[in-house]
């Protein structure tokens, strides 16, 4: 029996590294990580979704698909972590970190 590597059955199932396809599946997976990353730092300062979406002004449904990682936007991401009172850098390769909030 022939045994696959991860990479093999993403190349074959999703596509190869570079192409379109790929690239959105690799998009999506980022967002999904970020929005997981957002729903970990609002469970560590105690706020339930209604909480955080009463701070920021949204619906507790539009809190859920932000930490699902849908539509975000860099804008929503730095609303969510001002809401929280969490600061943040992006930092950007040789140039440094520029704060965020």
């Amino acid at each position: 029996m022939k045994t696959y590597t991860l990479a093999e059955i993403e190349d074959e199932l999703i596509g190869k590294v570079g192409t379109p396809e790929r690239d959105e599946y690799e998009d999506e997976l980022r967002q999904f990580f970020l929005g997981e990353q957002l729903k970990q730092a609002r469970l560590s300062k105690n706020m339930s979704q209604e909480e955080l979406g009463k701070t920021m002004g949204i619906q507790k449904s539009r809190v859920s698909k932000i930490e699902h990682g849908k539509n975000l936007t860099f804008n929503t991401v730095i609303r969510y972590l001002k809401a929280l009172g969490i600061s943040a850098q992006l930092e950007i390769g040789d140039i440094g970190k520029v704060a965020l909030c």
